[in-house]
């Protein structure tokens, strides 16, 4: 009996083991599958935006010199960049429904490429043979660097799936690893933010820190509220939760503060730097963000990390060469310096520049106030003098001119 019964439990039990075996390959393959879908909603949304906004940034060229400064309003091509914005913004908030936040973060490289190549086909400026290889060769060797670091990317990425329930993002939200993660970044960001507010240390690099801390945030609840709306929409209602309206709210107020940085950084440093340290402080910070709050990587061998890693590096090696060959912008200056011009240099032989002095505006000397003009520059006085005869019958002149010096 048990000779006979063996082969038949053997018989029963091969169907189950073959349906163990099998179950690995469908969700690995589910998996990339989820992967590939994610990469491609943030590539096609990167893509989209940097056309809007190049199509925005023409509108405001075309009507630089209108009378009107929202004219660019009522410009079909303005509204178009605008739409096409929002249809961008939403691909990427879907992407991260679908792939691990640390896939999706580096690919914003994208928009730096496509911005890169749009402005060299449509940008009108003429340029000389020796200056082509001077100001485009690197940038189309940071684009194909770009472009391979993407491809790594995107095939070495991490292939951790979990559904966003209220339960999950709330285990992920009080585990130990990202309490830790979250003390360090708070610490850290304090003291940036001393240094940034009370020492007056506007280094572009401390401003970006701070942007990338809070842009590491930004995209941990961005994750959480759009993989929320995912489960919801498949079935199982989340949006009743109150952790989906917390990490909805800390979306909207970190953003905000990193929009508020950024604009602060733009007004002191050029945007072609911004661009490249910005990337990586940004892609760096939220990747860490991603291996603590997700755990992206839990459970990846050794050769898929280092390869990610190496992808990640190419990127950013990328992107510094594309960003590194954009023309900087000429300072604007508020008036011609005569003294840079010869023989120009004095009005008179006394020494009175030609030209006032700045005093933190834009306004020339005549424009001014002459009550706070020194006594130098006001006009002198020409006192009219009663006619007098001389004893010869000579009339004197009926007026003298009375010289000012420098101490009267």
């Amino acid at each position: 009996m048990e000779g006979g019964n063996s082969p038949s439990l053997q018989l029963q039990q091969l169907p189950l083991a073959t349906a163990a075996v099998s179950v690995q390959p469908h969700t690995d393959s589910f998996s990339y599958k989820e992967n590939l879908i994610g990469a491609l909603l943030a590539i096609f949304g990167h893509l989209v935006s940097s056309i809007a906004l190049n199509l925005q940034k023409y509108s405001h060229i075309r009507l630089a010199g209108s009378k009107d400064p929202r004219a660019y309003f009522r410009t079909k091509t303005w509204w178009s960049g605008f739409l096409l914005l929002l249809l961008g913004e939403l691909g990427v908030f879907s992407s991260y429904a679908f792939a691990p936040l640390s896939l999706i973060v580096p690919l914003s490289a994208v928009s730096v490429v496509a911005s890169a190549i749009i402005g060299i086909i449509f940008i009108k400026e003429k340029w000389k043979p020796k200056e082509f290889l001077r100001r485009y060769v690197l940038s189309f060797v940071g684009c194909g660097l770009a472009v391979v670091g993407t491809y790594l990317l995107v095939t070495f990425g991490p292939n951790s799936h979990e559904k966003m329930t209220a339960e999950n993002i709330t285990r992920h939200l009080v585990s130990w690893p990202f309490l830790l993660y979250m003390l360090v970044e708070i610490i850290v960001f304090c003291l940036l933010l001393y240094f940034y507010k009370e020492r007056n240390a506007n280094y572009i690099v401390i401003i970006l820190l701070l942007v990338a801390l809070l842009g590491s945030m930004t995209v941990v609840t961005v994750k959480a509220v759009a993989g929320m709306i995912l489960v919801s929409i498949q079935g199982t209602l989340q949006l009743d939760s109150p952790i989906f309206y917390i990490m909805l709210v800390c979306m909207a107020a970190t953003a905000v503060y990193q929009a508020t940085f950024l604009a602060q950084a733009s007004q002191l440093y050029d945007s072609a730097q911004i661009s490249s340290i910005g990337y990586i402080l940004s892609t760096t910070a939220a990747i860490s963000a991603g291996a603590t709050f997700y755990l992206d990587f839990m459970g990846e061998d050794v050769l898929h990390i280092c390869m990610f890693a190496l992808g990640c590096l190419i990127a950013f090696l990328g992107v510094f060469l594309i960003t590194r060959n954009r023309k900087k912008p000429v300072p604007f200056e508020p008036y011609i310096s005569m003294d840079a011009m010869p023989g120009m240099q004095n009005m008179h032989d006394k020494g009175i520049a030609v030209q006032p002095d700045l005093k933190a505006s834009f306004s020339y000397g005549a424009l001014e106030n002459n009550d706070s003009m020194p006594e130098i520059y006001t006009p002198a006085t020409l006192p009219i003098v009663q006619e007098q005869h001389g004893p010869r019958g000579v009339s004197a002149p009926p007026y003298r001119v009375l010289e000012h010096s420098k101490k009267e």
